[in-house]
């Protein structure tokens, strides 16, 4: 499942990074917001991570960048989730995952799920440790690992379909 891609490194000049990180930042405002219609939705299926992922991996760094910051500062705002407890270890996450993705993709130049798999433990893991020192609570830094496997799994499987197949420019 491996499979040679069309990817970008979109930069800060050109407009087709805003316009694709304002795309991907309002699909991490409303498919949050589909999955805190149900208990533990947003723990359970991490969703604020999905759109930064595809975006960073199709379109580089920088796009991955724009969306890591901007969808949960957006979403605290306006919806008020994440919480503002939260926000610094959603952002460093989400900044985290933008960056190891975007490399990923521009290292690689292809797209599979094991690179997917590797993307998502990568700022997971260094994410949870992260958390650890702001929180001081392993526990709490470990939720995404106790609760979060199901919103994982999306984004392994998920991100690798998005990317191959339904983006193909």
């Amino acid at each position: 499942m491996e499979a040679v891609i069309k990817l970008y490194s979109l930069g800060y000049k050109q407009a087709k990074t805003y316009l694709a990180a304002a795309l991907f930042t309002l699909g991490n405002m409303i498919v949050p917001q589909l999955c805190h219609t149900v208990h533990m939705g947003g723990p359970t299926w991490l969703p604020i991570y999905l759109f930064t992922l595809i975006g960073a991996y199709k379109y580089g760094w920088r796009v991955g960048l724009l969306t890591a910051i901007a969808s949960p500062l957006l979403n605290s705002v306006l919806f008020g989730m994440p919480a503002l407890s939260s926000l610094p270890a959603i952002l460093l996450k989400s900044v985290l995952l933008a960056g190891i993705a975007g490399y990923t993709a521009h290292r690689f130049q292809k797209i599979s799920v094991f690179l997917m798999l590797v993307v998502v433990l990568g700022y997971q893991l260094l994410g949870t440790l992260g958390e650890w020192l702001l929180k001081g609570d392993f526990y709490m830094a470990s939720q995404d690992f106790r609760i979060g496997i199901p919103g994982m799994l999306i984004q392994i499987f998920g991100g690798y379909l998005f990317v191959k197949y339904l983006i193909h420019k």
